[in-house]
């Protein structure tokens, strides 16, 4: 999804880590509000559990990833859903709308994802998607670099994300040629459905990649216990303080 990071994912391990990240989609799947027989590209698919939705309204749902493991599990579903990088879409003038969630914010190349959801929409298209924005697991962030800092490394230099503000992002629109209906950030403390160890291995395994493995499980027990006081309750429940970049624009 980003160079020069390579993000892996286990379609198994992110149902029982991560499947609130599609729950939490329902707000942005209504303002895309798919019609019946309209043609919808879902960017950045995941295991198509949006994208199942999108075609349960009668909309002609596509879904593309970059990662192999989840479009094969999207295409278990049933889906019409293709290995695609996001920042080499090959539509052209193909889709009535773009919906992406919690995608975005791995494609670390936003102009040039932007200029292929831009050839991919018809005419006033809409492009209708929420990711991580400016602020996003800032807390988290700032665990790991603490501790990678320890070990003489730089946690910027690994990280997998692209968290823009509103008017960053809103700006990047319209330079690729869209008008903006909404952009907004969201903050939203998320419980999360097993651990912190759990969310690291997921979704932060990059900042971890120049250690051994030795290492990296030293590496991870610190972040853990930096961040035990600020995101872990008194019954060991766990969240992590996400701040969403929810957004509505249209081709011009």
């Amino acid at each position: 999804m980003q160079p020069p990071h390579t993000q892996r994912w286990d379609p198994a391990g992110y149902e029982r880590n991560a499947r609130f990240v599609s729950d939490l989609g329902t707000p942005v799947l209504e303002l895309l509000a798919p019609r019946p027989g309209e043609r919808i590209l879902d960017l950045g698919c995941g295991d198509g559990a949006l994208t199942e939705r999108i075609a349960a309204s009668g909309a002609r749902a596509t879904g593309v990833d970059a990662s192999p493991e989840f479009i094969a599990a999207a295409r278990a579903r049933g889906l019409d859903a293709a290995v695609m990088d996001g920042r080499h879409l090959t539509f052209e003038n193909a889709f009535d709308a773009v919906f992406s969630n919690a995608a975005l914010h791995w494609m670390r190349d936003p102009d040039a994802v932007l200029a292929g959801v831009y050839r991919a929409l018809v005419p006033g298209g809409r492009f209708v998607g929420e990711m991580g924005g400016h602020g996003n697991v800032a807390a988290i962030v700032v665990a790991v670099s603490a501790v990678l800092a320890r070990r003489g490394l730089d946690a910027m230099q690994h990280s997998p994300w692209y968290f823009p503000t509103a008017q960053e992002y809103a700006a990047k629109l319209e330079a690729a040629g869209f008008g903006v209906d909404s952009i907004a950030l969201h903050p939203r403390t998320t419980p999360l459905p097993t651990d912190m160890a759990g969310w690291l291995a997921t979704f932060a395994d990059s900042f971890f990649a120049p250690l051994t493995p030795q290492e990296r499980a030293l590496a991870r027990d610190e972040v853990l216990a930096l961040l035990r006081p600020v995101l872990c309750d008194s019954a060991g429940r766990w969240t992590a303080d996400y701040v969403r970049l929810r957004f509505v624009g249209h081709r011009l």
